[in-house]
């Protein structure tokens, strides 16, 4: 997208004022949304946005300036409004430019940029269709398509660049259902990082009925009941309440600020040995994954629990070098618009060797979270509560009565410390994680697993 010389003049107009290192990034974007409400298709975008962005940064501060112009002199403009937060002599100079190559790629079979939109509109049409011949309690269909194919290069002027295709596509229904005054809701949004081939491995009426069947199972539900009980987290579940408990308080600008449960545990044990955690960019396809993050470091595995001890954290460039660990490749932006920060990509429970149905018929009583909605987390303690919006109770070891307006209660440590069963059905759902204002694509993975023990809030009396 831009010449390495138009490139290393930026960076040498960034480092003027005596910054340490600077760093361009430069993004061309194109995307492709369809959406469908009340039989009506509502929404039909194509947007293209391209800009750069220049960052210089001195010890822990940073100055960024960003244009939505790509020619030489916005851009040594916006070097020089980055550099004006420093008043001092030269201290570094433009390294040789190296183009990394990848350590993973994310293939593309169908460019969702040759899909014609009628076909799209096709699509929602016949996920509206599938969600209401469910069952005639489905009142309400939401359906979305999505994709984008993100141009990045990205260069540091200690002497290396990156340039990258990143191609992501997502389909979502969201389902109403209503019975006699009950009025429940499902969801159901695969993603991946490839193109309009995701429609294959997921047709939109199959993701219309499991969107609809979450809805309609909740029509017969009874208030959930309150107080401490074991709790079985399906699977795929378990990854979203790890990704909130903890995965925030590992991020590195967190814990250097002191202001995360986790600082200071590395190499603490927190869980049972058969728990692990990671988190992962460099899975293939997967809805987190890049071949390098927003800071141009390459996609990796990092470990953040190995047999139930605290490992490490989730860096970007600025937080490795203040707390001397290695970059880990989770510097992540929503757009050449927005400074990087410390973000999580695809983090994942790692799979046990239980099985998932003898984990139930093992639960004398308790609570299965089939779906988790939404919820809140307090990084500096690990507390959080968080809603499930399909439970059902466990009754001597069977899955029986349908429950609503469950919450879940605790903190991250506890959790982890209280997981006691892990079962081999790995899966993983797909989201958007907000952070600072800005939005990224994340995966949350885990197989069902069992906290021993766990505050369950609701309305339907003492458990």
């Amino acid at each position: 997208m831009l010449e390495d010389a138009v490139v290393r003049k930026v960076l040498g107009a960034a480092l003027a004022t005596g910054g340490e290192w600077a760093e361009v990034y430069a993004e061309d974007r194109l995307s492709h949304n369809i959406r469908l409400e009340d039989r009506r298709v509502e929404e039909l975008v194509t947007g293209r946005d391209r800009g750069v962005g220049v960052r210089v940064v001195k010890g822990t501060a940073s100055a960024y300036a960003y244009t939505n112009r790509l020619d030489t002199d916005a851009l040594l403009e916006a070097a020089r409004v980055a550099a004006a937060a420093l008043r001092e002599p030269p201290a570094a100079q433009v390294a040789d430019l190296r183009r990394r190559e990848p350590g993973v790629r994310h293939p593309v079979a169908v460019d969702p940029a040759t899909v014609q939109r009628t076909t799209l509109a096709e699509l929602v049409r016949r996920a509206d269709d599938a969600a209401r011949g469910y069952d005639p309690a489905v009142a309400q269909v939401t359906a979305g398509y999505g994709d984008v194919r993100q141009q990045v290069l990205i260069a540091n002027s200690e002497g290396f660049s990156t340039l990258e295709d990143r191609v992501r596509t997502r389909f979502v229904v969201q389902v109403v259902a209503a019975r006699d005054g009950v009025v429940q809701t499902g969801f159901d949004g695969p993603g991946r990082s490839m193109g309009f081939e995701l429609l294959d491995e997921f047709p939109p009426e199959e993701v219309a009925r499991r969107a609809a069947e979450r809805a309609v199972a909740m029509l017969a539900s009874k208030p959930a009941p309150a107080g401490q009980m074991p709790v079985v987290i399906a699977s795929g579940n378990g990854g979203v309440l790890f990704h909130e408990s903890s995965g925030h308080g590992m991020e590195a600008d967190l814990i250097a600020k002191e202001a995360s449960v986790y600082t200071g545990k590395q190499g603490t044990r927190i869980g049972d040995e058969r728990f692990n955690g990671v988190d992962d960019a460099s899975v293939e396809g997967a809805w987190g994954s890049f071949a390098f993050d927003d800071e141009g470091t390459p996609a990796q595995r990092t470990v953040l629990f190995e047999a139930g001890v605290c490992t490490d954290y989730l860096t970007d460039l600025i937080r490795a070098r203040q707390l001397s660990l290695p970059a880990s490749g989770n510097g992540r932006r929503q757009s050449y618009a927005e400074v990087p920060i410390p973000r999580m990509t695809n983090t994942y429970v790692l799979a046990g060797g239980d099985d998932p149905d003898e984990i139930i018929r093992q639960t004398p009583r308790g609570l299965y979270a089939k779906s988790l909605g939404g919820g809140q987390v307090n990084p500096v303690t690990g507390e959080f509560v968080f809603g499930v919006v399909e439970g059902y109770l466990i009754e001597n070891g069977e899955v029986t009565t349908p429950v609503r307006g469950a919450n879940l209660v605790g903190d991250g440590p506890s959790v982890v410390a209280a997981v006691d069963a892990l079962g081999d059905d790995f899966t993983v759902k797909e989201g958007i994680c907000g952070k600072e204002g800005q939005g990224v694509p994340v995966g949350n993975g885990a197989p069902t697993m069992r906290i021993s023990q766990m505050t369950v809030g609701g309305t339907g009396g003492p458990a």
